[in-house]
């Protein structure tokens, strides 16, 4: 039997998952109404305020989310590159499944990334710094365990991280609406470009 508690996240979740539904290439979050998300969640306009004080509120929730979803993968690509060994051709893979999965949800960063709502822009900004403070750390364990290397001190890894975010995140706007053949194109091409980045902060 299902509890209030679990009905109330269920109706929450159908609410954020109906305005994903409707983003698309020539629908940004900022056009979406409050009517036409609820009619694709399945419920009726009055119950979305016992779940959120307005639009605005729902599109903070999802940005949380996709900035959850990052660092969540960027844990699942460590795991990986212990199994594989390769971390830059693991980590863009791991990027390019993510981004296949959930492709309204990184257009939602994209797009509002820099949008009219400063609110917004605040919001992924702050998820995308904790994306690059991750990526900074995991690159100091990596660099620490490499004896072979010059380590770059923290202000260099901080850029380096910084940049290669940067990659990252525009293969992944180039990649929302192509072709395999094309994502496999832009990914091939951002190791190369990430390779370049690691290679030129060791020789600072």
């Amino acid at each position: 039997m299902t509890t209030r508690s679990e009905q109330k996240q269920k109706t929450r979740r159908s609410l954020l998952d109906g305005a994903l539904q409707i983003l698309s290439p020539e629908r940004v979050f900022s056009n979406l109404s409050l009517r036409e998300v609820t009619r694709a969640a399945g419920i009726a306009p009055t119950s979305f305020y016992r779940h959120f004080d307005d639009m605005n509120d729902l599109g903070l929730a999802l940005v949380e989310e996709a900035g959850l979803a990052l660092r969540q993968l960027l844990r699942k690509a460590r795991t990986r590159i212990k199994e594989r060994g390769t971390a830059i051709d693991t980590s863009v893979d791991t990027f390019m499944e993510y981004l296949v999965n959930n492709t309204n949800l990184f257009r939602l960063l994209l797009r509002e990334h820099t949008g009219n709502s400063k609110e917004f822009r605040s919001a992924i900004n702050l998820e995308i710094q904790y994306f690059v403070t991750e990526l900074e750390d995991y690159l100091k364990q990596r660099e620490n365990k490499d004896a072979r290397s010059k380590t770059p001190n923290d202000q260099s890894i901080n850029a380096l991280a910084e940049a290669m975010v940067t990659i990252v995140f525009h293969m992944g706007g180039l990649a929302l609406d192509a072709s395999k053949s094309e994502r496999d194109t832009l990914a091939s091409k951002a190791k190369i470009q990430l390779r370049m980045l690691v290679k030129g902060a060791r020789e600072l």
